[in-house]
């Protein structure tokens, strides 16, 4: 196994130019598909409100939620860092409930750090959370938890006002302690400033090419929801498709009666007798097995070894 990516890794990567790859998981199957693929770092997102609950935004994504789906990818993981999402509402009240649940997300769910949305109104809710020793990560541009307050998920910093706020609120952040951001929906010359004027990574979605790393829902980049087509996700696969074949493959084997065949189905060692109300019934001995070819069995179900 490669080395275990930290926040240390990801500046080290900035300094000296290798691109930051960040992709969303949800449960250790993926973590561990895509830990394996190459990630470097796993964001737990709470985009799992619409991409796996089906809700129309993330705000009903709830604390015990994220610790839930941290807590799987975290055991999905080996290599890459895990970073979860601080849901709405749950830093938002006070610095005391902020650091609570970043805590909680590190100590339950075992995030190596915590991700939250925001500007310079958070800078000081960052202080305490990194002062706790907990890694933060920021979110600017279009922070999907103020979905309402941008009427809608539309791209931010378009304009000269915007555009200067969201550079003074990155400054803000890492002044506070981040150790890195996340630039979603802004035109890329200013994710470009942004990039140059700090010195910890960038990573960019809807942001362009100049971000010190990238990261896409992993659902988006493996074409599971051929309906959603935003301009910035690129699909790099149609599992959409092959998961409709493959299903609907095996939907047509039951009903024809060819699945299960006898090489996936089990059969008994011995005679069985079976007591039925009408007596017993003993069902034919197994033809013995020719010498060398007995099947070997692991402990699991009855997987061949």
């Amino acid at each position: 196994m490669k080395d275990k990516v930290t926040i240390h890794t990801l500046k080290r990567f900035k300094q000296i130019g290798q691109k930051i790859c960040m992709v969303t998981a949800y449960d250790a199957t993926f973590a561990h598909i895509l830990d394996q693929s190459g990630a470097d770092v796993l964001l737990v997102g709470d985009s799992l409100g619409m991409v796996i609950q089906g809700h129309e935004s993330t705000l009903p994504v709830t604390m015990d939620q994220m610790v839930y789906h941290t807590a799987m990818v975290a055991r999905g993981s080996r290599r890459a860092h895990v970073v979860a999402d601080l849901p709405f509402m749950s830093y938002q009240v006070s610095v005391q409930d902020a650091v609570r649940n970043a805590g909680r997300l590190v100590s339950e769910g075992g995030a190596g750090s915590v991700k939250l949305e925001g500007g310079a109104e958070f800078a000081d809710t960052v202080r305490a959370i990194v002062r706790a020793s907990i890694p933060v990560m920021g979110h600017l541009g279009l922070t999907p938890q103020s979905v309402h307050k941008m009427g809608g998920y539309v791209v931010q910093g378009r304009d000269e006002e915007q555009a200067r706020k969201i550079l003074d609120d990155a400054l803000a952040l890492e002044a506070a302690g981040a150790y890195a951001l996340v630039l979603e929906g802004v035109p890329l010359e200013l994710a470009r400033t942004i990039t140059q004027s700090l010195s910890i990574p960038t990573i960019g979605i809807g942001a362009g090419r100049h971000c010190d790393g990238q990261v896409l829902v992993c659902y988006d980049l493996l074409g599971m929801n051929p309906d959603f087509k935003p301009k910035f996700v690129k699909r790099f696969a149609n599992l959409h498709g092959a998961i409709t074949d493959a299903a609907g493959a095996y939907f047509s084997e039951v009903r024809d009666g060819v699945f299960p065949d006898e090489d996936h189905s089990f059969k008994a060692t011995k005679g069985i007798r079976l007591l039925t109300p009408e007596g017993g019934a003993k069902l034919p001995a197994p033809e013995a097995a020719a010498e060398g070819e007995k099947e070997k069995v692991g402990p699991i179900y009855g997987i061949p070894v």
